[in-house]
């Protein structure tokens, strides 16, 4: 550990811990990650770069999808989707659609849902966390890709 001055007094900071935070930052492309140990808090932090919304988000893909490979982000039409019923997510993390790769996703466009289903996981700081339909309905959109990172907030699955 190294003494870092603080207000007078010294303060143990692990270096390594900041340098894997400094990592975990990276690989989850996340802008910043906070610690509590205690008395002790660690923040690291970077500038988030300028990212334009997906065009996927708000209109229609204007190319054909990929050979084999349907869609996996569905939208309302040529009009924006309107989010105001969407399931939003809890936490900053990375969004899972299906329980392990090639699993059949937890819901998909269309498909009817009861209050308390799991709609999606999003993982966080490892730790999975379902993301269930806050009522009965049926899935208009799903707004995320498998594997996509995900602000808190930000709509994840339209449930009307």
């Amino acid at each position: 550990m190294a003494d870092i001055s603080h207000n007078g007094g010294a303060m143990q900071v692990d270096v390594d811990l900041v340098r894997q935070l400094a990592e975990l930052l990276d690989t989850t492309q996340l802008t910043e990650i906070e610690v509590e140990d205690g008395e002790r808090k660690i923040r690291v932090a970077r500038k988030a770069a300028a990212v334009a919304a997906p065009a996927m988000h708000y209109a229609p893909a204007p190319a054909a999808p990929a050979a084999g490979a349907p869609p996996q982000v569905d939208t309302a039409g040529p009009s924006a989707p309107s989010h105001a019923n969407a399931v939003r997510s809890p936490m900053v993390g990375t969004v899972y659609l299906a329980a392990e790769p090639g699993a059949k996703p937890f819901a998909g466009v269309g498909q009817s849902v009861a209050a308390g289903d799991t709609l999606l996981i999003v993982e966080a700081m490892k730790v999975m966390n379902p993301i269930t339909a806050p009522s009965a309905g049926v899935v208009k959109a799903v707004l995320v890709e498998n594997g996509q990172p995900v602000e808190f907030d930000q709509p994840l699955v339209v449930v009307e």
